[in-house]
């Protein structure tokens, strides 16, 4: 599995723009309707235990241990191949009856229910009703031992510090046990997944929602910890080579290696270098850099764009790992010295590392009949930082290009609403519903998390927060998203800093002019790959639906015919071997 989602973009500027306009209004409302199904919908495949007979839709345990969600339009056979974990399906029943003082032979049902970018997930249904979840990580699942380990963890943590965390009743971080698959066992936490509800909400409901949201992201951001990285327990990390963390005051947990998926992404598990604990916000923010400065002058090489969309912008001339060390060691040079000044965003606290709808678990409470938050789910890979490394509207409640979520104007419908055809009507709402989110988010982050908002509301908080997380990305064979915020930084350094220290950073004219133009056709390019998106429906790393993959294929096919009559003969050879929908090597990317 590739690190960046979302990653295969079209990116041509011979694109004709007649070409798009029919197409992708009816497939706007298709594309809604296949979104409204994501990842992790239910997938309902039964297994026979030894012990008892049930009736089955699946003649075959492969289809336990394959991925049966979807299909990817580029490198569908690696991806299939990355989410296939076989295991022991008699003995992890076993253990997982084992864990809540059960046998197996009390099973009545193991049925796989939901399969996500990390893990596959079983429901566990036993006589009288009772049920339970197993899930295991897929083979691809990095870091090895710690991102399990990690998250049983900060589960176990956060449910004895009274946040709404489904229960875990076993876990093993090894592979090494009679299920031959590492695996969590933990509790079945009833109710509907927000998003399968959230485009239904009216704004007293949505306001409802995310009011509850911020108190409990301000609960769990209250809790202080003696230093940066990911949550143990203790006796697990001596576990792994004799190593200890920084112990909380019950010694019970401690904090340790930090467990973000891009500390470890692909031959980055390799290297010996700092992920932690991290005793000060400038220890993190330096190791992210020198983790990935570490990786490229170990594994690195020249290499083209790996956003196939984007090599014509570079003239489809491989780029220099060399350009992005230049570009992390001025990071490193930079990042101590835009440290806020606020000192309550440099303590160490801790978030939800992908907080989107799906992972939010509510139920309408019988005696107000109101929405509540039960549970919060998805755990993996959460990390301990400073709250302004941390700060940020989740992904699916930002709308932070539109300028009227920006100035956080109170959203409202058209005024012409009624003038507007069915498809603008529809537009229209959806463009209302996501600065409604936007908005009541903040306000209500405003209200009840003030640490969370001091970070949200201070530009260079979230301005060294991009520049963090850019600097700690996988290499792609581009270094461009961090040159430019670098250059930004030192075009506005005295209100950065205000305090008359020197920027140690300087970049030449020619190189600044050279930059600006690669960023305008960078910028054309992107906007390019949206629309054809639009057209083709697809989600992260080309993932689409079984139900939309054939319709997609072909939408994509007659996209690359069309472009390709559009081109004169000579540059036709270039753009097939660059064509964003075909399979590639990735290997070198990893």
């Amino acid at each position: 599995m590739h690190y960046s989602l979302g990653r295969a973009r079209l990116v041509f500027n011979l694109l004709p723009v007649s070409f798009c306009p029919p197409l992708r209004r009816p497939l706007s409302s298709l594309r809604s309707a296949y979104l409204s199904s994501s990842i992790s919908d239910f997938t309902r495949t039964c297994w026979q235990l030894p012990c008892r007979t049930f009736s089955s839709m699946s003649d075959s345990p492969n289809d336990l241990f394959n991925y049966s969600s979807g299909r990817w339009l580029v490198n569908n056979d690696l991806r299939l191949e990355e989410r296939r974990r076989e295991f022991d399906v008699d003995e992890l029943c076993r253990l997982a009856a084992q864990s809540v003082g059960r046998s197996s032979q009390d099973i009545d049902t193991f049925v796989k229910l939901a399969e996500g970018g990390f893990n596959r997930t079983f429901l566990i249904t036993m006589h009288g009703g009772f049920e339970m979840v197993a899930r295991i990580p897929y083979p691809v699942t990095v870091p090895k031992f710690y991102a399990i380990a990690s998250e049983v963890a900060t589960m176990r943590f956060l449910r004895s510090s009274g946040l709404p965390v489904p229960e875990v009743y076993d876990y093993s971080p090894s592979s090494d046990n009679a299920a031959k698959t590492e695996y969590i066992f933990m509790e079945y936490m009833r109710g509907t997944k927000l998003s399968d509800v959230w485009l239904e909400l009216d704004e007293e409901e949505i306001v409802l929602v995310l009011r509850q949201l911020a108190q409990l992201e301000s609960r769990m951001m209250s809790i202080r910890f003696p230093a940066g990285g990911s949550l143990y327990y203790t006796s697990d990390l001596e576990k792994v080579a004799g190593r200890t963390g920084i112990p909380l005051n019950d010694e019970l947990f401690c904090v340790g290696l930090d467990a973000r998926l891009h500390m470890w992404y692909g031959r980055r598990s390799q290297l010996d270098v700092d992920r932690g604990p991290y005793e000060s916000a400038e220890a993190a923010l330096v190791a992210v850099a020198r983790k990935e400065q570490a990786y490229l002058e170990r594994f690195g090489r020249p290499l083209l764009p790996f956003q196939r969309e984007r090599r014509e912008a570079y003239g489809h001339k491989e780029q220099s790992p060399s350009d992005h060390i230049k570009n992390l060691q001025r990071y490193s040079l930079i990042a101590s010295l835009l440290v806020p000044k606020n000192s309550a965003l440099h303590r160490f606290c801790i978030r939800h590392p992908d907080l989107q709808p799906s992972n939010i678990i509510v139920s309408t409470s019988s005696d107000s009949n109101q929405l509540t938050i039960m549970g919060l789910i998805d755990w993996q890979h959460t990390s301990i930082l400073p709250p302004f490394l941390l700060a940020g509207i989740p992904g699916r409640f930002q709308n932070y290009d539109d300028p009227v979520s920006q100035a956080l104007t109170s959203p409202s419908v058209p005024t012409n609403m009624d003038e507007l055809d069915q498809f603008e009507q529809s537009h229209a709402m959806e463009l209302y519903h996501r600065r409604l989110v936007h908005f009541h988010y903040v306000k209500n982050t405003e209200k009840y998390n003030k640490l969370h908002h001091d970070a949200l509301s201070d530009p260079l908080s979230m301005f060294i927060g991009r520049l963090f997380n850019q600097a700690g990305a996988p290499w792609e064979g581009e270094t461009h998203a961090l040159k430019t915020s670098l250059i930004e930084a030192t075009e506005i350094w005295g209100w950065l800093t205000g305090d008359g220290v020197p920027c140690p950073v300087v970049f030449e004219p020619e190189d600044l002019c050279e930059t600006k133009e690669l960023s305008a056709k960078l910028q054309v390019a992107d906007e390019n790959f949206e629309g054809c998106r639009g057209i083709i429906g697809f989600e992260t790393e080309t993932w689409v639906s079984n139900e939309h993959y054939k319709m997609a294929m072909d939408l994509a096919e007659l996209l690359k015919l069309r472009v390709l009559t559009e081109l004169p003969k000579e540059l036709r050879a270039t753009f097939e071997a660059n064509w964003f929908l075909s399979d590639m090597d990735e290997k070198d990317y990893m």
